[in-house]
């Protein structure tokens, strides 16, 4: 599991870089430099200026570019409004599941078995 300050090389014609929240990467390691794939799990978690309508239009093609570079699944990280987790499948990118607290969050294919409970987000 990686935090924000890892950046993954991609070739999509309008970005050629990914830096989510939080990843996981199952490829080789890079050594100094920047995997030059997307990891197959992406995190996003939302602040203060996330919430408008502006951000949603963003977010909706960030996560279209995840999934063009390969990611299989992205969480849309919200502990500051709904305090929910919403889990987006490549297969599936316009119907998330959603975890809610007392809920225990996956990130599966992506991820297998690995597993979070939503209430850990607020302890």
């Amino acid at each position: 599991m990686f935090g924000s300050t890892l950046a993954y090389l991609v070739d999509l014609p309008h970005r050629k870089s990914l830096c989510p929240d939080a990843s996981w990467y199952t490829g080789p390691h890079a050594g100094a430099g920047f995997p030059a794939v997307a990891p197959v799990f992406a995190a996003e978690v939302r602040d203060d200026v996330t919430f408008s309508d502006e951000y949603e239009d963003r977010f909706i093609a960030k996560r279209a570019d995840y999934f063009a570079a390969g990611t299989q699944v992205v969480w849309d990280v919200d502990v500051l409004r709904e305090e929910l987790i919403r889990v987006y499948r490549a297969q599936d990118p316009r119907n998330p599941t959603i975890y809610r607290r007392g809920e225990v969050a996956e990130a599966e294919p992506a991820v297998p078995g690995w597993r979070f409970p939503v209430d850990e987000l607020f302890d």
